[in-house]
């Protein structure tokens, strides 16, 4: 069963979400549940195939879900409210896409993973066009199409005049959402997180709790952690948790049998967010006289991974 039908007596009609990945997909589909019009815009051919023919289609639920797809921008209705769900890597063509098709008083809210993105999506669109938030909501691609829940989190978004609405919108469709006067302790949170676990499991290919049972690798997540942690510190964010170590340590425990979805790039030879995630941590530490030496050994060991593997990227 495909179901569909616009939204009304809200203001708020329609969204475009830029990627057709995991994320993409999943929020796709919810919004899409809850009676929004739901644009996915992507470059990936047979994830904008499988979407045109059937929808999307969620792991462990019967129904899919319709959703109007578009390969750029040129197929894209201009648009008020934009979700911003690709790969860091993937961000400036977002970026040149939302010029085209972001109406003038609307706004993209990014909830990608890494630092970075705003800044990119600001030379494009202009700072009052864009929106800053993270979630922890988990979902994996199990084929085109078609998308694989991995655990609900929270959507946290930064303040912004058209944040009201877009929160609105998010909660309708089934998502806690919570709202924040400086995001940049919860990007900063997640950034330590994804830090201390991606890399490692990407590099050692094990699952996420793998990383708990190995000394050496309980180590190295943990002192990858502290890092980001001092670089934040040095820049006056404080972390939305004490002890950035034992964060990174109980998300590696909740999600014991995950695979990253840096390990998951790697294995299938495409870019990874190691330039937006370590990189950015040892970038920006320097820049404060701050040294992450394990964040920027990660980044460069990472990145030689993806060379030797390398093959044609899967856009989003």
């Amino acid at each position: 069963m495909v179901e569909a039908m616009p939204r009304v007596g809200d203001g708020m009609s329609s969204i475009c979400i830029v990627g057709t990945g995991a994320l993409a997909m999943l929020f796709g589909a919810r919004l899409s549940a809850a009676g929004y019009a739901v644009t996915l815009m992507g470059a990936w051919p047979e994830g904008l195939a499988a979407l045109r023919r059937e929808g999307v289609r969620v792991v462990g639920e019967r129904q899919t879900y319709r959703v109007n797809v578009a390969a750029g921008p040129q197929e894209a209705p201009p648009s008020r409210y934009v979700l911003v769900l690709v790969k860091a890597w993937q961000t400036r063509r977002a970026a040149r896409w939302l010029a085209e098709c972001l109406l003038p008083e609307g706004v993209a809210l990014t909830l990608q993973n890494g630092l970075g993105n705003a800044e990119v999506l600001a030379e494009a669109l202009g700072a009052e066009r864009v929106a800053v938030g993270a979630t922890t909501t988990g979902a994996a691609v199990d084929a085109p199409g078609v998308v694989r829940p991995g655990g609900e989190g929270t959507v946290t978004l930064g303040e912004h005049p058209s944040v009201v609405s877009l929160a609105a919108a998010l909660r309708a469709a089934g998502f806690s959402v919570e709202t924040v006067s400086d995001v940049r302790s919860v990007l900063w949170g997640k950034l330590a997180v994804n830090a201390a676990i991606n890399p490692l499991t990407a590099l050692l290919e094990v699952p996420n709790g793998a990383l708990l049972d190995d000394p050496a690798a309980r180590l190295f997540m943990r002192r990858a952690a502290e890092e980001v942690a001092a670089v934040a510190a040095a820049q006056g964010i404080a972390l939305p948790y004490p002890d950035a170590p034992a964060a990174a340590e109980e998300v590696a425990r909740r999600t014991a049998h995950n695979l990253s979805s840096m390990l998951q790039d790697l294995r299938r030879g495409a870019p990874t967010e190691i330039d937006a995630i370590c990189g950015e941590v040892a970038r920006r530490g320097e820049a404060v006289g701050v040294p992450a030496p394990l964040n920027r050994a990660l980044w460069a060991m990472v990145r030689e991974a993806v060379r030797q593997r390398s093959v044609a990227p899967r856009e989003g």
